[in-house]
């Protein structure tokens, strides 16, 4: 998987029940902004609880700076099935 340029923001939209894309490869110090594109609430939280957004309402948007490199599984607290990944490269 190719990682994003040396761009320190990327995007991820939550819309019809997933994160799209599922799979984000980023540089550490990168700041996502998540954005609800669905009428129902979403939250954005990690799997290991490192990070956690409150519950996104339509067009709401939640950023959050991933600084060190790893990989971030995360999903939403109300629909759990909706998963998706951060890789974050040094």
């Amino acid at each position: 998987m190719a990682v994003s340029p040396a761009a320190d923001t990327a995007t991820v939209h939550i819309k019809n029940f997933a994160f799209v894309p599922k799979t984000l490869a980023i540089r550490a110090g990168t700041t996502v902004t998540f954005v609800n594109d669905d009428e129902e609430p979403h939250t954005v939280t990690a799997v290991d609880k490192s990070f956690d957004s409150e519950a996104l309402d339509l067009h709401a948007t939640w950023k959050h700076v991933f600084d060190k490199a790893g990989a971030y599984a995360y999903f939403c607290e109300m629909h759990p099935y909706m998963k998706a990944r951060i890789e974050v490269a040094p």
